[in-house]
């Protein structure tokens, strides 16, 4: 399969919110977003598209409009997405994030694979892991403390049994 040629990348997140122009303003606070552009309703003075950069990835919003099949989280309950955003200090974009009106979900800590990691729920519903490097760990390497971590967890099947 062969793409045209453009400036959009291959895959590019697209979320539905309620509100597309209050989760503009969330966005920048919290994530340092800019926006490329947006496109307004004229009758109901809504967002319907939206192009904003995250740490120069691109992500699309709209309003959420269930009649064409763009559902929210707010609509659906939830969502089993989470967005994972490589930042240069977990803390502080957990804090910033927080600060814009974030619910944190998990405060950020080292994890075994090798990064320091927390996650955000935005006031949208969606949310989003905000991590970054503090080792590298090989797959293997992963794959033990995996297993170690997993050995030790209540409730696993592999915890031992008391």
């Amino acid at each position: 399969m062969s793409t045209p040629k453009t400036d959009y990348p291959v895959l590019t997140p697209y979320l539905s919110v309620r509100d597309a122009a209050l989760a503009i303003d969330f966005y920048q606070a919290a994530f340092g977003a800019t926006k490329r552009y947006w496109l307004v309703d004229s009758k109901s003075g809504k967002v319907v598209h939206a192009e904003l950069l995250i740490l120069g990835s691109l992500i699309m919003l709209a309003e959420e409009n269930p009649q064409w099949g763009n559902k929210s989280p707010a609509t659906l309950g939830g969502t089993p997405i989470t967005f994972c955003l490589m930042v240069d200090n977990a803390d502080a974009a957990l804090s910033r994030a927080a600060e814009a009106g974030a619910t944190v979900l998990m405060p950020a800590a080292d994890q075994f694979y090798g990064f320091r990691s927390g996650s955000v729920r935005d006031p949208f519903g969606h949310q989003w892991m905000l991590q970054h490097e503090i080792e590298k760990v090989s797959p293997e390497e992963m794959q033990k403390r995996w297993d170690a971590m997993n050995r030790e967890c209540p409730g696993s099947p592999d915890a031992a049994n008391p």
